[in-house]
């Protein structure tokens, strides 16, 4: 979600990065290319394991912006190995390494460049198991302003006590715990212990075990299932807790927890308010919550934002901007869906993550308030498109790839366009049919109930494959000209005499039968466009309209000049 952001405040006029954030971190030795990126080709040495269990001792130490940590990690081996390779930033020196309970020799492993490989003792059979225990500590990498550039914040808050949080998307897991940095790579459970000075507070993900006094400091023990690997997150502060209770339409009772910090109760309470109303929006149109049984739960950062499993961040200071909701709060909640039930199982798909996040906030505005916000927010969202790279490549992508449009990546297209590119779909097969693959595509079924499904690793081609499915027609035209080429569809509109002649124009003339609705004096009319092309009787002087309700994703002269227009206004204002 880390470009968006950007994009959003300068539509809204909300102030950038916080001063705490502009400020100058310490000097650090550089990340290896490998772990700078999340998602860089997985060696045939992790694609050997499943990933059962991580157990992970973190303590916090503030005021020398470090941490002591160690992992026990479990896997199942899904093919023989008597290797075992996980990531982590070599600037944490391991200490130890321990493979089912008895110490390695240093011999046995090593971390040049990133990727911690362990030679095991003796070879593990396919379906048996090892737990590796790992032991490391140091200064985790600083984020320079996250969350678009990724690590540790190290804060303080008005009153000066710590305040600390991660944010990891772009860089990876392997920033502050060893992992597999991929996103198929999430553990099926997670236990964290975070251990700070008191008085401050650990939230974390998923639920709450226990909290153990240790003198000076305390042990929050956190517990999530099937957490995404950047969504686990370090969050410490002297925060306070409001709790709530949601009761789902679907017979469960969802916990709501959010964290904030003192001097702010008033404005903490409204945004807690939200919590409920959007429960009951994302309930009703894509299905139950996926982590019911764990808990809703928000925390206040000292970095913008970032989709958290269960702990979402939120750092918008409640700024307000006439939509009647918080924008980045609603952004983020959207994952739980969007990116942490169902991941893209390539960063090559992360439209599926960030087009249906960001195409929520169109569908929210008009429940709270009507057509007049649906329309405001698609029109901003129609500024933005780039359409210079496609969306999707079809070949494995990192993050950083996908995000860096300098080199042939989609950038904030996978926001923007994906939202309009789905707000077309939508149209073009019905809301049953829309709905009902949105909910294959999360929840791998139709009929989500609590307790009845799993989280989802999907690519493009699975959605495609759902839409085809559940409508009985093949849409694969639509998404290859919307996703794997770069320019949109141009409408040529002609008028000879009587009659309106139609005809779409296509990058390498690739077919696009997408009908037309054209108003004629207050009269709606579909144009079926058959190989591209379409006609229609028109009186003469009738007033014509194309595309009255603003259906079409297309090529727009009034979008262009505008756009061109703020690259000149932009070019002039450089000194």
């Amino acid at each position: 979600m880390r470009p968006t952001l950007l994009a959003f405040a300068l539509a809204f006029g909300i102030a950038g990065p916080t001063q705490a954030q502009k400020a100058i971190t310490p000097a650090q030795p550089p990340l290896t290319a490998l772990t700078k990126d999340s998602g860089t080709p997985e060696p045939a040495e992790q694609k050997r394991v499943h990933f059962d269990h991580a157990e992970l001792h973190i303590a916090v130490h503030p005021a020398t912006q470090s941490i002591d940590a160690s992992a026990t990690l479990t896997f199942s081996a899904l093919a023989a190995t008597d290797v075992l390779l996980v990531d982590l930033d070599r600037n944490l020196p391991v200490s130890a390494v321990g493979i089912d309970g008895k110490a390695l020799p240093a011999s046995a492993w090593s971390n040049p460049e990133g990727r911690l490989r362990i030679r095991l003792p003796h070879a593990i059979a396919k379906g048996g198991k090892v737990v590796a225990t790992i032991a490391y500590a140091g200064k985790p990498h600083v984020a320079k302003n996250a969350p678009w550039d990724g690590g540790f914040v190290w804060s303080r808050t008005k009153d000066g006590q710590p305040w600390v949080g991660s944010a990891v998307e772009g860089e990876g897991c392997d920033l502050f715990w060893p992992c597999i940095d991929q996103p198929d790579g999430k553990p099926d459970l997670v236990d964290l212990y975070v251990n700070v000075p008191k008085p401050l507070v650990a939230p974390g993900n998923g639920v709450l075990v226990g909290v153990s006094d240790e003198g000076d400091t305390c042990t929050y023990h956190w517990r999530a299932k099937h957490p995404t690997t950047y969504a686990i997150s370090i969050n410490v502060g002297p925060y306070r807790e409001l709790t709530g209770e949601y009761k789902s339409r679907y017979g469960n009772t969802i916990p709501l927890h959010y964290w904030y910090l003192s001097g702010e109760e008033a404005q903490a309470q409204a945004l807690f308010a939200q919590f409920p109303q959007l429960l009951d929006f994302f309930e009703a149109k894509i299905g139950p919550y996926p982590w019911g049984d764990e808990k809703m739960g928000v925390v206040e950062t000292p970095y913008k934002g970032m989709e958290h499993q269960t702990i979402n961040a939120y750092g918008n200071h409640y700024a307000q901007d006439g939509s009647g909701f918080d924008w980045l709060l609603q952004h983020e909640f959207a994952h739980e869906w969007f990116g942490n039930q169902m991941s893209n199982a390539n960063w090559d798909d992360m439209w599926l993550h960030e087009g249906f996040a960001t195409l929520m906030q169109p569908l929210y505005a008009r429940w709270l308030d009507g057509d007049a916000e649906y329309y405001a927010w698609l029109n901003r969202l129609r500024m933005t498109i780039e359409n210079r790279h496609p969306v999707v490549s079809g070949t494995p992508r990192t993050e950083e790839q996908v995000y860096d449009d300098s080199r042939g990546g989609p950038g904030q297209d996978i926001y923007n366009k994906g939202a309009l590119m789905l707000q077309t779909l939508q149209h073009l097969i019905g809301d049953q049919a829309f709905y009902t693959s949105i909910r294959e595509l999360v929840y791998g079924r139709p009929d989500p109930r609590p307790g009845n499904f799993q989280p989802q690793y999907r690519s493009t081609a699975d959605f495609m494959r759902i839409v085809n499915r559940v409508t009985g027609k093949d849409y694969d035209w639509f998404f290859k000209v919307y996703l794997y080429q770069a320019a949109l569809p141009k409408l040529d509109v002609q008028r000879h005499g009587d009659m309106l002649e139609l005809a779409w124009q296509v990058p390498g003339k690739l077919p696009f039968p997408m009908p037309v609705e054209v108003q004629v004096d207050g009269s709606v009319h579909t144009v079926a466009m058959e190989g591209g092309h379409g006609r229609l009787a028109v009186p003469a002087g009738a007033l014509v309209t194309i595309d009255p309700h603003s259906v079409l994703l297309r090529d727009e002269p009034r979008v262009t000049a505008f756009q061109q227009w703020m690259k000149q206004q932009r070019k002039a204002a450089k000194p």
